[in-house]
């Protein structure tokens, strides 16, 4: 079993936070999104996973020259061999997956760092593929699928009249990747597109008409990461269950003077907490201090300073520093609001 990993996208919605970062290197309660999502993927799978194969954007688009050696590492982490490929140019979803072409055979999980999950990863030897999708009130916004029978009749890429509230959320499975990544060559070798880019709807609804059986995946719970909100909100939820299966995430070397902490919450290693209540659903990076605040519902990175704040709801990127009376506040890598 394989896992494709397209990534080169550059969160334009999350800014300011992704003109530094990109999107799916984001850490959530000390994890990048990336890694947190391979390693629910390779935990809920019951194949072992040969390799892990990434595709990320150039440098010019905001991705650092270290960006490689970190995905190889959780890869290796994780006992794969790692691939790293790069999209130059960003041309739709099927043109993404095709970029690791490569890689792109035998069985293989495709899943776009976009969103985290808690999902039923049971696979349908029956079929040649899952799509994993989540009821959603505004159909539009997504790619859907129409079902019948148990299985996918319809692929329809953003509908404008609805046909569907079961939107795709980015999990793929394919048992026979080889069929996919011909599929998307031909798209490319016509130049066949959707709405300007090369959609993998499309390879998905040729595939079916060829005679191709897809299953619907169930989602229990889809966290999104697109905006600040859904982010800060995917902090919480990823901390409840953090929580839940018993894990404490507080490092053991904070300082703690005259400081509560309320879990569940995410310390990192060497953060001071003086004069302070942090918690409940906060996370704070390494290395950070925060004096004479109260922090509810936060995502704080690391090397943060915070003094005098009362926060909720707040987004804070690295090595910011913060002393103002706002609340719910969105403030990018390197910032001062003080």
């Amino acid at each position: 079993m394989k896992i494709i990993v397209p990534m080169a996208g550059i969160g334009s919605r999350l800014r300011p936070h992704t003109l530094t970062t990109p999107k799916p290197l984001t850490v959530i309660a000390g994890k990048s999104i990336v890694q947190r999502l391979v390693e629910d993927i390779t935990s809920v799978v019951d194949q072992p996973i040969e390799e892990i194969a990434f595709i990320i954007g150039p440098a010019a688009k905001g991705f650092p020259a270290n960006t490689k050696d970190k995905l190889l590492k959780i890869a290796e982490n994780l006992g794969a061999k790692g691939s790293v490929y790069i999209q130059e140019e960003a041309l739709g979803t099927a043109h993404a997956i095709y970029c690791a072409k490569e890689s792109l055979n035998g069985s293989c999980v495709v899943a776009f760092a976009d969103t985290l999950f808690k999902a039923d990863f049971t696979l349908d030897a029956s079929a040649d593929g899952a799509i994993w999708v989540k009821q959603v009130e505004d159909p539009s916004a997504f790619g859907v699928v129409k079902l019948k029978d148990g299985f996918i009749t319809d692929f329809v890429e953003k509908p404008k009249e609805f046909v569907s509230d079961l939107a795709i959320i980015g999990i793929y499975y394919f048992k026979d990747a080889d069929k996919v990544r011909e599929e998307i060559k031909y798209l490319l070798d016509n130049d066949i597109r959707e709405n300007g880019e090369y959609q993998l709807t499309n390879v998905l609804e040729s595939l079916k008409q060829q005679g191709a059986k897809f299953v619907p995946g169930k989602v229990n719970t889809w966290m999104d990461c697109g905006k600040k909100d859904p982010t800060v909100d995917t902090n919480k939820q990823v901390l409840g269950f953090e929580q839940a299966d018993g894990n404490n995430l507080v490092s053991e070397d904070v300082v703690l003077e005259n400081a509560e902490i309320i879990q569940p919450c995410y310390v990192g290693k060497k953060v001071v907490l003086k004069n302070t209540k942090i918690g409940p659903f906060v996370s704070i990076g390494e290395n950070s201090i925060v004096e004479n605040s109260t922090i509810t519902n936060s995502l704080i990175q690391t090397n943060v300073r915070i003094s005098n704040a009362n926060l909720d709801n707040a987004m804070i990127g690295n090595h910011a520093k913060y002393n103002a009376n706002y609340t719910s506040v969105s403030i990018g890598d390197y910032t001062e609001l003080t």
